[in-house]
C-alpha cells in the first residue's frame, strides 16, 4: 500500500465533464485509426526505410514520441496517471493530428504506394503506433488491446496472440540528429502557426476554401529566412498550401505573411491548385506531379 498516498483529490463529475472525456477519447480513437489504417500495407521487413532514408519530418516524429514516452514513463514511475492523459490527448490532437498526419496526408495519399516517400513515411508512422499504443495500454485498457489485435494481425514480425499487457515499453530507434530536428522544427511550428492564422483569417473572409486553395509569400529575415528556405519546394507541403515562397527582408521589421488564393486550377487527385494541370493530354485532370507518381519515377521529397 505504500503508494496509496501518492493519490489525492475527490473524484469531480458531470454532463459536462463526461462530454469532454469522451471528446478527448474520440481524438485518441481517431488517431489510432489513421495510425493503423496506414500502416495495414506495411510490413517493416520488406518496406522499411533506414534511418538515415527517412525524410527529415519522420525522423523529427520519431524523435518527439521518444521524448514523448520518457516523459510518460517518469510518470508512470511516480502513479502520476493525470498527467499521462493529458499528455497522450495533446500529442494525439496537436502534435500528430494538427500537425504530423496532416502534413502526412498528401504523401501517403498521392505518393507511389511502394515509393520511398510513402514507406518512409509508413516506417516513422510503424514505429510510433509500437510506442504510442503501449504508452496508453494502462489507461485505455481495451482500445489499446483492440488496436494493437489489429495492429499484430497477418504480420510476421509480431504474434498476434500476444497481449499488449506482457509488453514493455517499446524501445524507439535513435535518430543520431535527433536534439537538432527538434529544435529545428520548433522553429517550424512556430512560424506554421501564424500561417496557420493568416490562412484562417483569408478563409473567414470567403477568399479561399481550404489551405490548399491558397498561395502564400512569406517574408522572412536572417535565421528564419535560412530555415525557411532550406526547406525548398517541400515548404509548401509543410505549410500544405498549393505553393509557397519566402523572399529574404532585411529585418524583421519588414517580415509578413501574404496570403491569396490561388489563380490555377485544381488536381482532380492531389487537389493541389497548380499551373501544370493537364500538361499531360492523357491525363488532362491531374498536375504533372500525380502523373509522375502515378506512371513516371515520382516525385523527390527530401524533408517533408
Amino acid at each position: 500500500m505504500g503508494g496509496c498516498n501518492r493519490f489525492s483529490g475527490e473524484l469531480c463529475i458531470s454532463d459536462e465533464i463526461l462530454k469532454r472525456v469522451t471528446e478527448s477519447y474520440r481524438r485518441i480513437r481517431n488517431t489510432l485509426r489513421f495510425l493503423l489504417s496506414n500502416t495495414a500495407d506495411f510490413d517493416i521487413a520488406k518496406d522499411g526505410v533506414a534511418l538515415d532514408g527517412l525524410l527529415e519530418i519522420d525522423r523529427y516524429a520519431i524523435a518527439a514520441m521518444k521524448v514523448l514516452q520518457e516523459e510518460i514513463m517518469a510518470h508512470y514511475e511516480k502513479f502520476e496517471f493525470h498527467p499521462v492523459v493529458a499528455k497522450l490527448q495533446t500529442y494525439c490532437s496537436e502534435e500528430l493530428g494538427s500537425l504530423y498526419l496532416d502534413i502526412l496526408k498528401d504523401r501517403l495519399y498521392t505518393s507511389g504506394v511502394t515509393s520511398k516517400a510513402r514507406r518512409s513515411a509508413q516506417t516513422a508512422l510503424w514505429h510510433i503506433t509500437h510506442a504510442l499504443l503501449r504508452l496508453m495500454a494502462p489507461i485505455l485498457s481495451f482500445t489499446a488491446e483492440e488496436a494493437w489485435k489489429a495492429f499484430a494481425s497477418n504480420k510476421e514480425f509480431i504474434d498476434s496472440d500476444e497481449t499488449i499487457f506482457t509488453l514493455t515499453a517499446y524501445q524507439l530507434p535513435d535518430i543520431a540528429d535527433g536534439d537538432a530536428l527538434l529544435a529545428k522544427y520548433a522553429s517550424l511550428k512556430a512560424v506554421r502557426a501564424e500561417v496557420m492564422k493568416q490562412l484562417e483569417e483569408v478563409r473567414i473572409a470567403g477568399q479561399i476554401g481550404s489551405s490548399l486553395q491558397a498561395e502564400i509569400e512569406i517574408r522572412a529575415s536572417g535565421d528564419k529566412y535560412r530555415l525557411l528556405n532550406s526547406l525548398g519546394e517541400d515548404l509548401r507541403f509543410l505549410m500544405i498550401t498549393s505553393r509557397a515562397d519566402v523572399v529574404e527582408v532585411a529585418d524583421e521589421a519588414a517580415e509578413s505573411i501574404e496570403v491569396k488564393p490561388s489563380a490555377n486550377r485544381k488536381c482532380e487527385r492531389c487537389w493541389h491548385y497548380r499551373s501544370d494541370v493537364g500538361n499531360d493530354s492523357n491525363h488532362p485532370l491531374i498536375c504533372s506531379r500525380c502523373a509522375a507518381n502515378l506512371f513516371g519515377t515520382g516525385e523527390k521529397r527530401e524533408f517533408v
